[in-house]
């Protein structure tokens, strides 16, 4: 019973949603056209065939960045908490350095495999 406010706001959100949808599908103009049926990239006519393969590294430095980030996130309410509880600010601090530890020894570790090059 506590549910039915969150199914009926998500039915009413999918509803509008595929509503919206639909009514640009009926009603918005349609005007083919050779040109703009082209692949497009960036404002330029594409330079290679839309099959060419991209290596597996530009989606592995992607992940790492992410990955790095979300961690490097992590460090600033560490540094809120560290100045508000001066009394176990070794215990905090120490944690931290695991945290700092580990993050760096898995940066390390995908440099000495060469993830991070190019060529």
């Amino acid at each position: 019973m506590a549910y039915i406010p969150v199914l009926l706001m998500m039915l009413i959100g999918t509803s509008i949603g595929i509503g919206i949808l639909a009514l640009s599908h009926f009603l918005g103009p349609r005007l083919p056209n050779p040109r703009k049926n082209m692949p497009f990239e960036c404002g330029v006519d594409p330079i290679m065939n839309a099959k060419h393969r991209i290596s597996v590294r530009f989606y592995l430095v992607a992940i790492l960045f992410l990955l790095f980030d979300v961690e490097a996130i992590f460090f600033y309410p560490w540094a809120v908490v560290f100045k508000k509880y001066l009394s176990i600010n070794s215990f905090i601090l120490i944690e931290m350095g695991i945290f700092a530890a580990i993050v760096l020894i898995g940066y390390f570790y995908v440099l000495r495999k060469g993830a991070l090059e190019w060529e």
